[in-house]
């Protein structure tokens, strides 16, 4: 007897193959040429087990198309972490949680759509090559263009471009995109990612927290149904009242300095003190976003942060 899987990719049933139902030789054809990963047709009767798995009897098989090369067994596969990655059709393939979030983020988006088109903004493309970047503080991306013979940029922010539509008299508008940033790579930094960046020409943040607080309650109950987290060790309710924080209240705690009058040499030394890899020619704006980026990891949300110097927006 051999029990099989057969999955498409969108359900999964058990297959039972029995000597006596197939024949000797289909039987022995099966256990000799089949791997995990070959395309096959199975026929047979359909049943129960007494385990409630829906499964069938196979009374014939035949191969369809043959794998290359085996996918890694379920037990002895990935374990290189860089592998799964790098093999990430591997890791989708053979983990049902991976594949699952792959289903969640289009379901996701999908829901932060939804909601600002009911909420007549406007959805956007705006061009990714730039010839100046802005809207954020990042390196770019630099490439050339051929028919114009200049070098341009990937963009680094949604920003620019949607402020210009406002100008042309768009007040509502939104765009999910993707932007570039060369510099630093890590597990929870990609130099290229999906981008959510809306603007409201007539609405301040009394009309636009609220919204907000909608968007992500929305998107987080159509997506994993439930508005409870846990998060890097952080409980996390989104439905409970959100607090609301002072960015410059909470480095001075962090770091003894007020962001809007600390000086270039200060946050220099206190990057050195606290280990931060940092470019010692980083301007201030810089060397403050890093020494944030390291307090942002002990806040548990949710969370409304006012108070950013203009200087870092």
């Amino acid at each position: 007897i051999n029990f099989i899987d057969l999955n498409d990719g969108t359900v999964k049933v058990q297959v039972l193959i029995k000597k006596d139902e197939i024949g000797e030789e289909q039987f022995g054809l099966f256990t000799d040429a089949v791997d995990a990963g070959d395309f096959i047709e199975v026929t047979g009767i359909a049943f129960t087990t007494n385990r409630g798995v829906n499964s069938l009897s196979a009374t014939s098989w035949r191969m369809l198309s043959k794998s290359l090369r085996p996918v890694p067994t379920e037990w002895f596969g990935l374990k290189d972490e860089d592998e799964r990655y790098r093999k990430r059709y591997l890791d989708i393939l053979l983990d049902p949680k991976v594949a699952d979030l792959v289903r969640k983020r289009s379901i996701f988006w999908n829901a932060i759509r939804s909601f600002m088109l009911v909420r007549g903004f406007v959805e956007v493309e705006t061009p990714v090559l730039e010839t100046m970047t802005g809207g954020a503080e990042a390196r770019p991306f630099v490439t050339h263009h051929n028919a114009l013979d200049i070098d341009v940029y990937l963009r680094i922010s949604l920003e620019l471009w949607q402020k210009k539509l406002m100008v042309a008299g768009i007040p509502k508008t939104f765009e999910i995109g993707r932007i570039f940033r060369n510099e630093g790579m890590s597990h929870e930094h990609a130099q290229d990612y999906t981008q959510f960046e809306f603007y409201d020409s007539y609405t301040d943040a009394r009309e636009g927290v609220p919204m907000l607080i909608d968007l992500y309650r929305h998107a987080a109950k159509e997506t994993f149904g439930t508005l409870r987290f846990t998060i890097n060790g952080h409980d996390v309710d989104l439905c409970a009242e959100w607090q609301r924080v002072d960015f410059n209240d909470l480095m001075e705690k962090a770091y003894g300095f007020d962001p809007r009058t600390v000086d270039h040499a200060a946050v220099i030394a206190m990057l050195k003190k606290e280990r931060i890899d940092h470019d010692p020619k980083a301007d201030i704006g810089r060397g403050v976003d890093l020494l944030w980026k390291k307090v942002r990891k002990t806040i548990g949300g949710p969370a409304v942060m006012t108070g950013m110097p203009v200087y870092l927006e």
